[in-house]
């Protein structure tokens, strides 16, 4: 009856994580899902955001502060037009450094068209690069502005033509952008570029009338949501954040997603910090308005019609200048990919506060970047990613050594009072209260600890989130190969069984589409557990026979990264276990035993069915 009893729990406890893995998969791994839905929903969105959004791509107009001109554009319904259409309507200064191209719309003075060179959209040689930046009036409207608010003055608008002092920005020549109004006021934007992702503007305003004048200088980011990012699956889960982000006095902002923005109304939601940055970061991209006055400074999401959001940071109380007087402010732009290192060095560098909190770590932010580095650092050694994570096995297992031998050497001491402890367990079987004291006493007189053989699984939890944190979030693994079919390690594994390897025409479900990798897995988990010593209890025997099975289900649409790394472990594991049986030979004996007693028990009650 219990032997029924524990089969039926079994199969119960199986079902429940093959259909209820999908749905926990969705909601808290969205990356990782089918994809069909979330590609319906995008397209409709982006239906709707062609017939509702704004021609300039801004988010509605909004003050600086009350009584004060305002930062952005007025709403006006515009159509979704082919990028070289756009992009050819207006004067423009070109964009060229070692890793970004593009250029700047003199219209509005505007970055909206922006790509990294050194990242392609899919994995094939020709494929086109990342676009960061676009200009309003195309799908994925997205760009960056630089302005000043003030009453009773005239400012330049999203709509004034500036003159640029060079045709091209590069690390070597800044460029000035400059205008002047009619009451003598002259507006100037002298724009720097590194060679890497971080763009310099130096706003300037001369007051050459006959009246002091309050101005309030802003930058901005407006954006379209990309939709394209929904419907591959990248979208804001409890693992990895995506949206507007942003760090105020000394503390990271990961709690605020596009649902929060919209919720919030024409008011947006604003914080006030006297160091940090505001923007919007991708899973693997960002942009970031970065200021660089100590003064206090708000940042402000808002949302408008049709998917468009906009950051913005502004001085908290405009500025006077005097007749004859210049107001200088200086403003930072990060756009383009979250590569670590890079992160860290502008972190450093020019004191950005948090910036490498960019890539969502989350709570072991202590370990992962570690982690990380020394993944990075045996990539940079073997020149092979799958490589690297294999070396990094190696060395998380040495780490792990010493607890292992502790671990066998608890459960040969386990195995070792087994007999003392049936006897104690048909003693007072009547009694369970009195026979659990006699157990712990057991333990207690025999220097045995029933926990330590757990201790090894506790402490794989955090690695193994955190190289699956690293392999999901890093720029630095994305797209790079290990060997044969596996092309992208940040990626599940693509050749399933399923549909015999791709040669039927059809696209299973991802929790079905079973790779080479997770299988390997399954099956030297399997025999990992074989050389376990067996479990007491029928049910965990049970639980133990099929969790290998049910864990290539579960980790089929995860990284195959981190596939190679469990694979990996496993067999590194049979290895140290097979080593560690001849250092206790005690516990070989007693499986062999245990196995036999098994056995023989089987035998006597198939003997007692027949008869």
């Amino acid at each position: 009856m219990d032997d029924k009893r524990n089969i039926i729990m079994a199969v119960l406890l199986t079902g429940i994580i093959l259909f209820g893995w999908p749905v926990l998969m969705e909601t808290f791994f969205p990356d990782m899902v089918n994809k069909n839905e979330a590609v319906e929903q995008s397209e409709q969105a982006a239906a709707d955001s062609q017939d509702v959004a704004q021609a300039d791509g801004s988010a509605p107009a909004v003050s600086t502060k009350p009584g004060s001109a305002t930062i952005g554009a007025g709403a006006a319904v515009g159509t979704i037009r082919a990028l070289p259409v756009v992009l050819a309507e207006s004067p423009r200064v070109a964009i060229d450094t070692p890793r970004l191209k593009g250029s700047i719309n003199l219209q509005g003075a505007r970055f909206d068209d922006l790509t990294l060179t050194d990242h392609t959209t899919e994995l094939a040689k020709d494929s086109p690069p990342v676009r960061l930046f676009s200009p309003s009036g195309t799908k994925d409207a997205y760009f960056s502005r630089f302005g000043w608010a003030g009453d009773g003055v005239a400012v330049p608008d999203d709509k004034t033509v500036w003159t640029a002092d060079k045709a091209k920005l590069t690390p070597e020549t800044p460029v000035t952008l400059s205008w002047a109004n009619e009451t003598g006021q002259t507006y100037a934007i002298t724009l720097s570029v590194d060679e890497n992702y971080l763009i310099t503007a130096e706003q300037n305003v001369t007051n050459r009338g006959e009246n002091a004048i309050a101005l309030n200088p802003f930058g901005i980011l407006s954006r379209v949501r990309d939709l394209d990012n929904v419907a591959a699956g990248e979208a804001d889960s409890w693992t990895i954040h995506i949206g507007p982000m942003g760090v105020f006095d000394g503390a990271a902002n990961f709690d605020t997603d596009y649902e929060d923005v919209d919720e919030a109304g024409t008011n947006g939601i604003a914080a006030n910090a006297t160091k940090g940055w505001v923007g919007f970061t991708d899973k693997y991209w960002l942009g970031a308005l970065i200021p660089v006055s100590k003064a206090k400074v708000e940042a402000k999401f808002r949302a408008g019609s049709g998917e468009i959001y906009q950051a913005q940071i502004a001085r908290e109380n405009a500025q006077v200048i005097a007749p004859g007087k210049v107001l200088k402010t200086t403003t930072r732009l990060f756009a383009g990919a979250k590569e670590t290192a890079l992160l860290d060095t502008y972190k450093e560098q020019y004191n950005i506060t948090l910036l490498d909190r960019a890539v969502d770590w989350g709570w072991f932010y202590w370990f992962e970047k570690p982690l990380f580095y020394l993944l990075d650092w045996l990539f940079k050694f073997s020149g092979n990613f799958g490589v690297a994570i294999i070396l990094m096995t190696f060395v998380v297992r040495g780490i792990m050594f010493p607890i292992a031998q502790k671990q066998f050497a608890s459960m040969a001491q386990m195995r070792a009072v087994q007999p003392k402890m049936k006897k104690i367990q048909e003693k007072y079987k009547e009694d369970k209260q009195k026979q659990q004291q006699e157990i712990m006493k057991l333990y207690k007189d025999e220097k045995v600890n029933p926990l330590a053989g757990c201790l090894p699984i506790f402490l794989q939890i955090p690695i193994f989130f955190a190289l699956y944190k690293v392999l999901m979030l890093s720029i630095e693994m994305r797209h790079q190969p290990f060997a044969l079919w596996i092309k992208d390690l940040s990626a599940p594994d693509p050749l399933t069984p399923v549909n015999l390897f791709g040669l039927i025409p059809f696209d299973p479900p991802s929790f079905l589409a079973v790779g080479i990798l997770p299988i390997l897995m399954g099956i030297t988990m399997h025999y990992q557990f074989k050389l376990n010593p067996q479990q007491m209890d029928p049910m965990q025997q049970q639980i133990f026979g099929i969790m290998p099975w049910i864990l290539v289900f579960i980790m089929a649409p995860f990284a195959a990264g981190l596939q190679l790394y469990w694979t990996v472990s496993n067999v590194l594991t049979i290895a140290q276990q097979k080593w560690l049986y001849s250092r206790h030979p005690q516990l070989k004996e007693q499986m062999a035993k245990d196995a036999e007693e098994k056995a023989k028990k089987a035998a006597e009650e198939k003997a007692a069915e027949t008869n």
